[in-house]
Formats: structure tokens, C-alpha cells, sequence
């Protein structure tokens, strides 16, 4: 095998490979040679068949896999001699003829164009410092959460004779949908029960129902929204003709130790303990959260060496194309924004480039201090994964375990989450106490 490094620019390298003829030729024979006796031609007894003339029957097929094989192997083993990474799969041309190496008339010649891995230094790491912002769980937030509580297990009870209808109150109705006195799909029901105020219906419908009273037919005109899910609905006028058959009332929930035993704890004490305790959970989720954005701001401000361009391209394109898909869904263009699509897609490639940037710098770090997923966390992963799909998790399981991509695109947060963890407890962080609303402000809104 000869190698001429034909190219080497930045991450840019470009060599061309050449493999004798003589050599595919006897890698030929050796492979024709162990299929001796596994090949059974007409006229030859088991393991006798001459090795020529198992190249006239086999011989280009063979070479095929041959060559693959060959140009697969020599070109790794190019790099490897050279200790070089590349970030990406490479990109091989054959420059020689085909049908010449195939026929053993000509040396298989080839040019693989490659881009490398970085190298760079991690900047230190217990030099670097943030703060975190925590906050205390008032007595008062947990009753909040409480009263919170009590409203998702009201029950109501039916009001006096002729009573109206108020904000709050629960309605039982049957109602027909029309469209220019077309009836639609999913327009009609009965014995439904729709609490005034919840938004549940379409804008308008629910208020049109204030003071209606238990017997009341009533005729409700609304427009669905423009962009409403069902395309065929979406910004019509339609009639409902509703029929209200109950008007209940809320009934007053005491929060006391017989409602905390009604959701299975022994007392409210307990149940004051459990909201809390989920409380700070939650709480401290979004505290590690604002952490981890100061600290990958701290990485991608600490860290600058060029970048492979295929990987960045690569990120880029994925984004795009989820921000092409969200536009779409919202029934919007690119021509629609503020931006024009120039400065959106500059904008959006700055963000791959600081992905792909942080990526390399994590996994870095990770490697450096062998951190590593096991195999139970993938497992736990993938089980939680599976549950999504009721009925499928079998599938599910099959499809990761059969994908290494899939499976590595598993891997990924929970390697880099490991890795931030890991910073997180070697560098200098200070808790810094904050209001609730401070703590679940969104970071971007500042900038915004």
C-alpha cells in the first residue's frame, strides 16, 4: 500500500492510496482458496474445484467485496499511522478504473478526503466560578400549592332550581355544530361537562353560557380560531345549539386531614411534607439548570480552536430544518419573520457552532476524567423511553438495541449530564438566594 498525503489544510486532509493489482490478486486467491470447500459446482467432487475457475464463476463478486474491504481497512489504517481522528465518516473517490481493478488489470487507486478531530487544551477547570441561584420554599408557596391541589378534586353539586350559571360553574349540555346549517365532524355531543371559565372551548363559547339556567336552550355563534388544528374548521363561523340540562356549583374544599386521607396520606402534615418535598425537587432542577447554562456559557467562552466544518453543517442542517418544521406548523414562513432568512440562518449557525464546540469540549473532559454511561443507565433510559409508547415498548426495545445511532443518540444527554455534574462539583459554586419568581424566570428573557 503506498500513501501520498496530497493535501493538508486546518482540519483538512486529502490523501491518495494506491493498492497493487498483485496484492488484490492474492487477497483473491486466499478468499477463493477458503471457499473451496464450501462451493459445489457440477462435475467437481467437494474442495476440488480448481481456484481458476472458481475466479471465472466468482471472481468479480468476490473482487467487489475485496475492494470494499480493502479501500475500508487501508484507509483507517492511513490515518492510524499517522495518529489522526477523523470527526467524520471519510470521503473516498475512486480514481482508477473500475472495471480495470476489477478484471486485476490495474492497481486499485483511490483518494480519501478527511476531517480531523481538534486537538486542544481544557482550560482549568477549578479556576472557573458561578453562581447558582437557589430559592427557600415559603409556608406560603406550599399552601399556594395546596389550594392548587384542592381545585384539581373539586366536586360540584347541583344549584337550586333556576339558578344561573356563574364563572366557575360546572354545566351539563348536549350540544349540534353547524357550518352555514352543515353539521361537521366532532360538532356534536352529549352530556358534557364544561366548567365555565376552564378556556376549554373554543374563545367565546363558555361565555355565551354565563346565566344560562338548568332546562335553557341556548344558541351559541363563535369563529374558530384561524389557526385552529383541524384545517377544515379553522377560521369558520359556526352555530351551536346547546342544551343545558345542569348547572352545579363548586363545592368548598376544606383542606383538612380527611381531604389529605382522601389522597392517601395519613394526614395533612404529610401531604404539607409531600408537596414540599416534590416542591424541592422541582425546585432544585431548575437551580441545576441555570448552573449548567452559566457553566457551558464559562466552556464555550473558555475554549476557542477550529471547528470540522462537516460536523458544524451538519448541526446546522438540523436545526434548520427543525426551524423550517415549527414555522410550518404555525402555518408561517421564513419570509414571515422579522429577520430575513440570511441573518436567521447566520444566527442559527452561530448556535451549531457553539454546540458542536461544547460537544467536543465535554467529551473531552469526560474522557480526560473517564466518565462514562453504564450499561443500567442506558437501560433506565431506554425503559423510560419505552413507555411512551404503550403497546410498542417491544418495538422500541428492538429498534435502539439494533441501532448503534439510536443508541448513541441515547448515550449523548446522559453523558454530557454526567459530565456537567461532574464539573459542577470540582469547580467553585456559589448559592446565591433568589425569589421564586427569579428562580424560574426565563434566562432568555433578559436578552430578549
Amino acid at each position: 500500500m503506498q500513501v501520498t498525503e496530497t493535501s493538508a489544510e486546518g482540519l483538512y486532509r486529502e490523501f491518495q492510496i494506491t493498492i497493487p493489482a498483485s496484492e488484490l490478486d492474492e487477497k483473491l486467491n486466499d478468499r477463493l482458496e477458503s471457499l473451496k470447500d464450501k462451493v459445489n459446482l457440477k462435475g467437481f467432487r467437494p474442495g476440488k474445484v480448481p481456484v481458476d475457475h472458481l475466479k471465472k464463476a466468482y471472481g468479480k463478486q468476490v473482487m467487489g467485496e475485496i475492494i470494499e474491504e480493502t479501500v475500508t481497512e487501508s484507509s483507517q489504517k492511513a490515518l492510524e499511522e499517522r495518529s489522526l481522528r477523523a470527526a467524520m465518516q471519510p470521503k473516498i473517490d475512486l480514481t482508477s478504473n473500475a472495471e480495470a481493478v476489477m478484471g486485476g488489470s490495474a492497481d486499485l487507486e483511490f483518494k480519501v478526503e478527511v476531517e480531523l478531530m481538534p486537538t486542544f487544551e481544557v482550560i482549568d477547570l477549578k479556576s472557573l466560578k458561578l453562581e447558582r441561584p437557589v430559592a427557600e420554599i415559603s409556608d406560603d408557596a406550599v399552601d399556594e400549592q395546596l389550594k392548587e391541589l384542592a381545585k384539581s378534586q373539586v366536586s360540584y353539586e347541583p344549584r337550586d332550581e333556576g339558578a344561573a350559571a356563574q364563572d366557575g360553574d360546572q354545566l351539563t349540555i348536549d350540544f349540534d355544530g353547524s357550518i352555514d346549517g352543515v353539521a361537521f365532524d366532532g360538532g356534536r355531543a352529549e352530556g358534557l361537562p364544561l366548567v365555565l371559565g376552564s378556556g376549554q372551548f373554543i374563545p367565546g363559547f363558555e361565555g355565551q353560557l354565563a346565566g344560562a339556567k338548568a332546562g335553557d336552550d341556548k344558541e351559541v355563534k363563535v369563529t374558530f380560531p384561524a389557526d385552529y388544528p383541524a384545517e377544515h374548521l379553522a377560521g369558520k363561523e359556526a352555530v351551536f345549539d346547546v342544551k343545558v340540562h345542569e348547572v352545579a356549583a363548586p363545592k368548598d374544599v376544606t383542606l383538612d386531614d380527611e381531604f389529605a386521607k382522601g389522597l392517601g396520606m395519613e394526614s395533612l402534615d404529610k401531604l404539607k411534607d409531600a408537596v414540599k418535598h416534590r416542591m424541592q425537587h422541582e425546585y432544585d432542577d431548575v437551580s441545576r439548570n441555570h448552573a449548567k447554562r452559566r457553566l457551558l456559557d464559562l466552556l464555550d467562552e473558555g475554549h476557542s480552536f477550529e471547528l470540522p466544518k462537516g460536523m458544524v453543517d451538519a448541526e446546522f442542517q438540523a436545526i434548520w430544518a427543525q426551524v423550517l418544521q415549527d414555522l410550518q406548523q404555525r402555518g408561517k414562513s421564513v419570509e414571515d419573520e422579522a429577520e430575513s432568512e440570511d441573518a436567521m440562518k447566520d444566527e442559527y449557525r452561530k448556535i451549531a457552532e457553539r454546540r458542536v464546540r461544547l460537544g467536543l469540549v465535554l467529551a473531552e473532559i469526560g474522557n480526560q476524567n473517564s466518565v462514562d454511561v453504564t450499561q443500567e443507565e442506558l437501560g433506565r433510559a431506554l425503559s423510560q423511553l419505552a413507555r411512551q409508547y404503550p403497546g410498542q415498548e417491544r418495538e422500541v426495545y428492538e429498534y435502539y438495541q439494533q441501532n448503534m445511532g439510536a443508541m448513541a443518540q441515547l448515550r449523548a444527554p446522559i453523558f454530557e449530564d454526567k459530565v456537567v455534574d461532574f464539573v459542577l462539583e470540582l469547580i467553585d459554586v456559589t448559592d446565591k438566594t433568589v425569589s421564586k419568581d427569579e428562580l424560574f424566570k426565563d434566562p432568555d428573557e433578559d436578552e430578549a
